[in-house]
């Protein structure tokens, strides 16, 4: 059977202020093997040279460490004031890094809770646009040796990420993949298996995440739980990453907060075209579910303020709950 490196991802211990090599020091001493760095401040950012690449990577091979690099982005908007932007040269950036490191993945996020926001652009102009961004960056990516891995976040479905890939023309394991945000995949009106089967064959690194849906007066609320404690079926999603022929590490992030899905609106149902009632009837299975845990003191929602007590913790279990689940 298939066995899988298992790590974190910084963001889980941002309240900390650890640096990269402070966070792989707490990934080791937390039976961690390796760490994927969603971003860094803009401090950690400035040392970021040759040398300092080196001396991590350094590290990470003398303990036996994998490192994943973060940075990459793919909505060439500035998502603030929807202004244009070019992104080529951020993410030449990244996978210049990405290849000091010894890594082929550089993870890419755009952020925001796209759909949510109606002065965002459609999501239809936003594919187009990014599909643009992308193909302008397919040789220096393949000439870096990296992939540049879409996480599963809030601004594209997975039906749409495929269209994506289609429309980039991207082969498995080449130069454009996917993060699998497994918990992201909830927030996104996504059953998290079938998600994950749509969009398979072009997983290349992890947000290995459980959580919760809450049915609620404005709709849905969803929100990350402690991996065991909620109502994604990983063990499931994590057999279907071992059928992959490629080596795959499961990265943890978790942290608290909550997401809500004005389900009860029609125009924010309509912007999620591709969701069939069969789907969201397993959405509303889940929330049942959820509520079931609930009363029996599972599956809690962490308010986002209280996430720095709780994130040692809770991290470390974490590891431990995936690490039994993957045995």
């Amino acid at each position: 059977m298939k066995s899988f490196r298992i790590g974190i991802d910084n963001y889980s211990l941002h309240p900390y202020g650890l640096d990269p090599l402070e966070t792989m020091q707490w990934a080791m001493a937390h039976d961690a093997e390796g760490v994927a760095f969603s971003g860094l401040t803009p401090d950690i950012r400035e040392k970021c040279d040759r040398a300092y690449l080196k001396d991590l990577a350094r590290y990470a091979g003398d303990h036996d460490l994998y490192i994943e690099w973060g940075g990459g982005q793919h909505i060439p908007y500035d998502t603030q004031s929807w202004k244009p932007r070019d992104l080529f040269e951020n993410n030449r950036r990244m996978a210049e890094e990405a290849s000091q490191l010894g890594t082929r993945i550089v993870r890419s996020c755009s952020g925001g809770l796209m759909r949510w926001m109606p002065e965002s652009p459609a999501t239809e102009t936003l594919l187009g646009e990014t599909a643009h961004a992308l193909l302008a960056q397919k040789q220096m990516l393949k000439d870096h040796g990296v992939i540049l891995a879409i996480e599963t976040h809030f601004e594209f479905t997975t039906f749409e990420l495929r269209r994506l890939i289609e429309t980039c023309d991207a082969e498995p394991g080449d130069w454009l993949g996917i993060c699998l945000d497994t918990m992201n995949l909830l927030t996104m009106l996504e059953d998290p298996v079938l998600a994950t089967e749509r969009i398979l064959p072009w997983v290349v690194c992890t947000h290995v995440k459980d959580g919760g849906l809450q049915l609620a007066s404005e709709g849905m609320i969803s929100f990350p739980a402690g991996i065991g404690e909620g109502i994604i079926d990983l063990k499931t999603i994590i057999d279907r990453l071992r059928t992959l022929n490629r080596e795959l590490t499961l990265s943890i992030e978790d942290h608290g907060g909550r997401f809500e899905l004005p389900i009860f609106d029609p125009l924010f149902l309509s912007k999620f075209p591709d969701l069939e009632i069969q789907e969201f009837t397993k959405l509303l299975r889940l929330a049942q579910r959820t509520a079931e845990l609930q009363e029996k003191n599972r599956c809690a929602l962490t308010p986002r303020e209280k996430w720095p007590d709780a994130c040692a913790a809770r991290i470390d279990q974490d590891i431990q709950s995936l690490k039994k689940m993957t045995a």
